[in-house]
């Protein structure tokens, strides 16, 4: 979900703001002589936008659902075109079963939301004492939708729900989920398209940093590197997830900072976006000497993981079963059982797409069936409390013959970024 004003900066580039943070000249020097890859990345279309918001509306029909509110965050840019972040400040848009949407903002938003709308729309406007709820009620009141069923996305915040309610008491409220994820969940060529560009940017910036790394060098360090590397790419990061040692041994690392070291591991998990589509990747590899036998062992029980998920990812499997298949495989090493450490303590993977994270996921009880341009992470990692953990992941998109890798995983941890 897009939450803030600096990720929307990021995302879009519209005022250079966020990509002007600065970094230690030795960081940007390690991105010297890097090329943009994003050149020929090619935005949605409009008409991509109104395909959608009519395949919404038939959902919305097929499930007896009259409109639907979508606030400012990753399905509004999905329908509508416009990139805008949350605050206090309600920016919306609901959509009916029949028409153009009702776009809601704040009147001096007005010139912005204009600008990023790339479909048909009445956008109204509020004044700081007025209500945008009003608005929308008022909206599905002319529509004679007053009394009907208002879908709401699964991300819109309570106080718009609750507002909705009670101006229009009649009104029957419901999830909008089945919606928004029908849609979103199944990737068109062109987000495809964009996703492997994104996937394509992060394996190179992991390349290129990957020699450039050097003993004493802190967690922060690697991630200016890698800032840098992203931004000399042609795109942006955060810097991501960088553990180094014991921090690896859980999965979203620990508080203590931490310095490299020869022989011990480093675990990079980072992503980019590119024109809104992200990419997710994580490497582990082990610094300044070889790999002792238990990295080693680890390693290759976490690519095997990897490749028994792809054997299980088939059309009309539930996805459920992808993660069952792995956490069974690492039962029978000793690991878990189940969900428990030392083992694997998270899902196999996650969807991906406009969110870094989105439904659905790879994980135990999931029965949604696997369908074509359904996308996923594939990250069934491996940790050792007080010892170390490896992850690797790699994303994949469902295809009628079977999942295809966006980026291919490594063959051994002496390589860990070829």
């Amino acid at each position: 979900m897009r939450a803030n004003r600096r990720q929307f900066l990021i995302r879009s580039g519209l005022a250079g703001l966020a990509t002007m943070v600065p970094l230690t000249g030795w960081a940007a020097e390690t991105a010297a002589g890097l090329k943009p890859m994003t050149g020929g990345a090619k935005p949605i279309t409009a008409e991509e936008r109104l395909g959608r918001i009519a395949r919404a509306q038939a959902l919305m029909r097929a499930q007896d659902i009259d409109a639907l509110l979508v606030e400012a965050g990753s399905s509004l840019l999905y329908f509508t075109g416009i990139d805008w972040w949350r605050s206090e400040r309600l920016t919306a848009a609901i959509i009916p079963a029949e028409g153009d949407p009702l776009i809601v903002t704040p009147a001096f938003e007005e010139p912005s939301i204009r600008e990023s709308l790339a479909v048909p729309g009445d956008v109204r406007v509020w004044q700081e004492d007025e209500s945008p709820i009003r608005l929308i009620s008022d909206f599905l009141q002319r529509r004679k939708l007053d009394k009907g069923v208002v879908g709401i996305e699964e991300t819109v915040r309570f106080f718009a729900v609750d507002g909705l309610q009670q101006a229009l008491p009649e009104a029957r409220i419901v999830s909008g989920a089945g919606v928004v994820r029908g849609c979103r969940m199944i990737k068109s060529p062109a987000e495809l398209a964009l996703m492997q560009i994104a996937a394509d940017v992060q394996i190179a910036a992991f390349r290129h940093i990957a020699p450039r790394v050097e003993r004493g060098m802190s967690q922060q360090d690697l991630q200016a590197m890698l800032i840098a590397a992203s931004r000399a790419l042609g795109s942006d990061s955060d810097g991501g997830l960088i553990l180094i040692g014991e921090s690896s041994a859980y999965p979203h690392g620990s508080h203590t900072p931490r310095r490299v070291a020869d022989g011990e591991v480093i675990l990079f998990d980072a992503g980019v976006a590119v024109h809104g589509y992200q990419s997710d990747i994580s490497r582990t590899m082990v610094f300044g000497r070889a790999a002792d036998a238990r990295q080693r062992l680890l390693f290759d029980q976490v690519r095997r993981g990897q490749d028994i998920a792809m054997e299980t990812a088939r059309i009309g499997t539930p996805a459920g079963k992808v993660d069952d298949a792995v956490r069974a495989y690492y039962a029978s090493l000793g690991y878990g059982p189940g969900y428990k450490l030392p083992g694997t303590p998270h899902r196999t993977g996650h969807g991906i797409g406009m969110d870094g994270h989105e439904p659905v996921n790879l994980v135990h009880g999931e029965t949604t069936l696997l369908a074509p341009g359904m996308c996923f992470s594939n990250e069934p990692g491996i940790y050792i409390p007080g010892r170390f953990g490896v992850r690797i992941e790699d994303c994949f998109h469902m295809t009628a013959d079977g999942p295809r890798w966006f980026t291919h995983p490594p063959a051994s941890i002496d390589r860990p970024f070829d």
